[in-house]
């Protein structure tokens, strides 16, 4: 029995490689933008009345109502990515790109770095938006490899289109002859 050539399997890795480096930023970029949305990002002193004052918070879900839909699309832009190939994947890469600078965008605006009270949980809220920004900056990263790379990437069902559609390719008469028997035919039968 033949061994597969040496050169197959590095090229097989090069190829999955952009792939899987797309669906990863994705997927933490998914993660970190709903991490940001259960965060504080929004707080303040208010006047509780018989209470006195009271410290008032805003989480990322209600003060950026779009980071919890942007996580999902990265989410659901990870298995479109997956299963799609060629010019698909290419709107769908642009489409996660413009998503990621949105996320980006809801970090940066209306944030402020001066004029807190002392007692408020400044760095949470911080650390909401720079997370919220980083998320939007892997989803973006995320996109532009899919765009990049979607002619190299494999797709989904790939091994399984119809024979005439796969390239032909030089073979190993060793291989071919493994081949011959394993369709059931006699490959030493002349033709």
């Amino acid at each position: 029995m033949s061994e597969a050539p040496e050169g197959a399997a590095p090229s097989a890795k090069k190829a999955k490689r952009p792939l899987w480096i797309a669906v990863g930023g994705l997927l933490l970029g998914a993660v970190a933008l709903w991490g940001s949305s259960q965060l504080v990002w929004f707080a303040e002193f208010r006047d509780g009345g018989v209470r006195g004052t009271v410290l008032y918070t805003e989480t990322g879900s209600q003060r950026a109502v779009a980071l919890v839909p942007l996580a999902l699309l990265a989410l659901a832009g990870t298995a479109g990515l997956i299963a799609t190939g060629g010019w698909p994947r290419r709107v769908l890469g642009v489409v996660l790109a413009v998503a990621g600078l949105a996320a980006v965008w809801i970090g940066v605006a209306g944030g402020s770095l001066g004029g807190f009270a002392d007692g408020l949980p400044i760095a949470q809220m911080l650390g909401a938006r720079g997370l919220a920004i980083l998320g939007g900056i892997l989803v973006t990263a995320g996109g532009l490899a899919a765009i990049k790379g979607a002619g190299r990437m494999p797709r989904l069902g790939a091994k399984y289109s119809a024979p005439a559609a796969k390239k032909k390719a030089a073979k190993d008469p060793e291989t071919e002859l493994w081949e011959a028997l394993s369709e059931g035919e006699d490959p030493t039968a002349t033709r």
